[in-house]
C-alpha cells in the first residue's frame, strides 16, 4: 500500500465551485482505474471547519507502485493537473497500516489527516526496536479508531525521508470526528475500485 496526495492552495477569493465542477465532471475517470484502491477527492475552503485556505487536495492510496508511477510520470492522469494548475509536489508515504471501518459501504462526506513527526528518541533504549515499538503503538491507535462509528477507511503510513507519520481518515459524517487531526476536508467524491485489495490490519 502506498499513500499519495498533493495539494493545490488556491486564492483567497477563489470560487470552489470550479472544484466541485471539475470533481462532478470527472471524478468518474479513475472509478474503475487498475492498481488503485481509492482517490479521494477533498478539498479545504477558506471559513469553513477551521480552515485558513481553499485548497484542493485529492488523497490516493495504491495497491499497485507501478499503477502509481504510471498515473505520475506515464501520462495516465497527472498530466491534466500539470496542464490546468502546474506541477504541484506530490508527497508519499509507505502504507504502514490500514483498516475498513464499520462505514465502509456509506460513501463518505468527510475526510482528516494527521502529519506527526516521528520522536528522535524512540530508540531511547538503544536496542535499535523503538521505532518498530512506536509505530506498533500507533497501529494499535489506528485500529481503535478505526472501529468508531462513521469511520469509512482508516490507513497509517511514513514518510522515512522526513521521518514524518501520516494517519488519514475518510468518515461517513460531514464533519470529521478527529480530535487531534492537523487538516480536515470534504470529501466530493470516492473512486474506491480496489478497496477490497487493502490490506486489513499491517501492511506486511
Amino acid at each position: 500500500m502506498y499513500a499519495k496526495q498533493y495539494e493545490i492552495t488556491l486564492p483567497a477569493d477563489y470560487d470552489m465551485k470550479v472544484i466541485r465542477k471539475r470533481v462532478a465532471d470527472g471524478g468518474h475517470v479513475l472509478d474503475d482505474r487498475a492498481g488503485l484502491a481509492l482517490k479521494a477527492y477533498v478539498i479545504r475552503e477558506r471559513g469553513l471547519d477551521g480552515s485558513p485556505v481553499n485548497q484542493y487536495a485529492p488523497f490516493y492510496l495504491w495497491n499497485d507502485a507501478g499503477a502509481m508511477a504510471q498515473f505520475l510520470v506515464g501520462g495516465g492522469g497527472f498530466q491534466n493537473i500539470i496542464r490546468d494548475f502546474g506541477r504541484p509536489i506530490a508527497r508519499h508515504w509507505a502504507g504502514v497500516a490500514c483498516h475498513a471501518g464499520p462505514a465502509r459501504t456509506a460513501p463518505p462526506r468527510a475526510a482528516s489527516r494527521l502529519l506527526a513527526p516521528v520522536p528522535v528518541d524512540s530508540d531511547s533504549d538503544g536496542s535499535g526496536l523503538g521505532l518498530a515499538s512506536w509505530f506498533e503503538r500507533e497501529t494499535a491507535a489506528l485500529g481503535a479508531l478505526a472501529r468508531r462509528d462513521g469511520v469509512h477507511t482508516a490507513a497509517l503510513a511514513v514518510d522515512p525521508h522526513h521521518w514524518q507519520m501520516m494517519r488519514f481518515v475518510l468518515w461517513q459524517d460531514a464533519v470529521a470526528s478527529d480530535t487531534e487531526a492537523t487538516e480536515r476536508y470534504e470529501v466530493l467524491h470516492l473512486s474506491s475500485p480496489g478497496t477490497h485489495a487493502l490490506p486489513e490490519g499491517n501492511t506486511w
